[in-house]
């Protein structure tokens, strides 16, 4: 049996233990027939013989390599091209590593087949990966004990790592959606707060992208199988993004030129201005997957009230029907059903967080449905998302803060439809884009483009 077991798993080491089968085999079959005992060796050599020719024909030196990586639940991963061909989008594309690039990959709960796929990805470019793997389990019993000097030290170690790097991935999986949602939120608050500059850090000076694992927390999340949600998965993910991203531009043209904005749907009666913010387009560089323009409105420009109809996860907790209304840019009355509570609490991390940072325009054509994960949801198609928070570099109206949530609002026909204006002008109208400039963004088009 050892011999058989390391005959096929190590064929080097096949000959050194052949001679101990003789040996064994002379000490045991010395009693019994020559005839029968020359057989049984014969039989050893040539059997020992297939194994070996049966590895080098597969040009491994080890058959270990192909067998299935298993996750830490002991189950068998996707081992599949996918993972090399979404690892080749992420390096080459998202993040455009170049030789001698410094590369971060941060892995959270995902298949190691999949970390290895970005190592060897970086690695045939001439970049250096430096890879930390967590696990949101173990996170979250480090923030129920969490104190400010922890905190503050593991800040000072981010910051540190990010300033020799210079692209930065991470790659989030999820076995529970909710694994933080008894983490009391003033910590989780908090630590987001005092963490701020290290994310600050990786968002503005990096070259970045972040992306969801599939599991089947998704999957019955998103209402789907697993294997049906995996291939939905990777058919989004490596879409081609840089047909879209030509697309897009059009539509950023619009976003900067545009002065008044406002937003009509069922509950929804809302007008900013964005004048002298600028736009930015989102081809697949910072999230994937991804299909979005945003901008950001001038501080206290923000008026009236929006009423979202897709459900938000934000620091372990599901929201629903969350209700938004807005006097001079400042959040003055939020409500969320039983969650009420628990959202002003989040609103009132600090000064920035009842202010918005963030106005977006989603249409990826893949994605339809929310699924309670906002990297997916914030790109549904005919959606707009709106944030209280923190702003971005990019489109910056001056807004700090330890908050950057993004709420979601669907405006396609059977979600009530609802109309966006820049201006005078019509934009879209139930998810559908108007301006014949614009119209090559529009679901139809975009699919029918060679992905």
């Amino acid at each position: 049996l050892k011999l058989g077991l390391e005959s096929t798993f190590f064929p080097t080491v096949a000959g050194k233990r052949f001679c101990e089968l003789l040996r064994f085999a002379e000490r045991r079959l010395g009693g019994m027939d020559w005839f029968v005992g020359k057989r049984f060796c014969w039989v050893c050599v040539f059997w020992i013989a297939e194994r070996v020719v049966f590895c080098f024909a597969l040009r491994k030196r080890y058959v270990w390599k192909a067998l299935p990586a298993r996750n830490w639940e002991g189950k068998e991963e996707m081992r599949d091209s996918r993972y090399e061909k979404l690892a080749d989008l992420l390096v080459g594309y998202s993040v455009a590593l170049k030789k001698g690039d410094f590369l971060l990959i941060d892995v959270s709960d995902v298949p190691e087949a999949f970390t290895i796929a970005l190592i060897r990805a970086a690695r045939r470019r001439g970049a250096i990966s430096m890879v930390e793997t967590r696990s949101a389990r173990i996170g979250r019993e480090c923030l129920r004990g969490m104190t400010e000097t922890e905190a503050k030290v593991l800040r000072d170690i981010a910051l540190h790592r990010l300033r020799k790097v210079q692209a930065y991935i991470a790659v989030r999986g999820a076995w529970n959606a909710n694994e933080n949602a008894d983490v009391p939120s003033g910590r989780l608050a908090e630590y987001s707060r005092i963490l701020r500059p290290a994310q600050n850090y990786r968002v503005n000076k990096t070259r970045w992208c972040v992306l969801r694992w599939p599991t089947p927390s998704m999957a019955q999340a998103a209402g789907m199988s697993t294997e049906a949600f995996e291939d939905f998965f990777f058919e989004v993910c490596t879409l081609d993004y840089r047909k879209m991203g030509k697309a897009m531009a059009p539509l950023a043209r619009r976003m900067e030129g545009a002065d008044q904005v406002r937003l009509k749907a069922p509950g929804t009666d809302l007008t900013f201005n964005i004048q002298g913010i600028g736009a930015q387009s989102c081809p697949g560089d910072r999230n994937i997957p991804d299909g979005e323009v945003f901008s950001c409105p001038v501080k206290r420009s923000v008026n009236g009230v929006i009423q979202f109809n897709a459900p938000t996860l934000y620091s372990g907790t599901r929201f629903e029907n969350v209700r938004l209304e807005f006097r001079k840019g400042k959040i003055v009355n939020a409500a969320a059903g039983n969650h009420t509570r628990r959202l002003n609490e989040i609103l009132d991390t600090d000064a920035g967080a009842r202010y918005v940072g963030e106005f977006s325009l989603g249409l990826n054509p893949k994605i339809q449905n929310p699924m309670g994960d906002i990297l997916f949801d914030e790109k549904i198609a005919g959606s707009l998302h709106f944030t209280p928070g923190q702003a971005y570099k990019e489109c910056d109206n001056g807004n700090r803060s330890a908050v950057h949530w993004d709420m979601v609002l669907i405006q396609r026909p059977e979600w009530g439809g609802g109309e966006v204006w820049f201006d005078k002008t019509l934009i879209r109208r139930d998810g559908l884009f108007q301006p014949k400039d614009l119209q090559g963004l529009n679901p139809e088009n975009l699919v029918g483009q060679k992905e």
